[in-house]
């Protein structure tokens, strides 16, 4: 496998990791329009759940990307 078939697997996986915090911020951008600032409220902890969900799930993401790597090798 070469530089180029790595990198057409990194460079989604990386773009996907980036823009999962940013789910957040357009959630606060659109609900930030509405009048009643206990509707920002719910959407930051309601972010803030579901960041702490993928990241703590992450580890399987991450443990299966290395076991598949080290299955592919052999």
């Amino acid at each position: 496998m070469n530089h180029l078939a790595y990198l057409a697997l990194a460079i989604p996986l990386t773009i996907s990791t980036m823009t999962t915090p940013l789910l957040g911020a357009v959630d606060t951008a659109v609900v930030g329009q509405l009048p009643d600032p206990a509707y920002i409220g719910g959407v930051a902890v309601g972010t803030l759940i579901f960041n702490t969900l993928y990241w703590v799930f992450g580890f399987l993401r991450v443990s299966t990307s290395a076991f598949a790597a080290q299955m592919f090798h052999y």
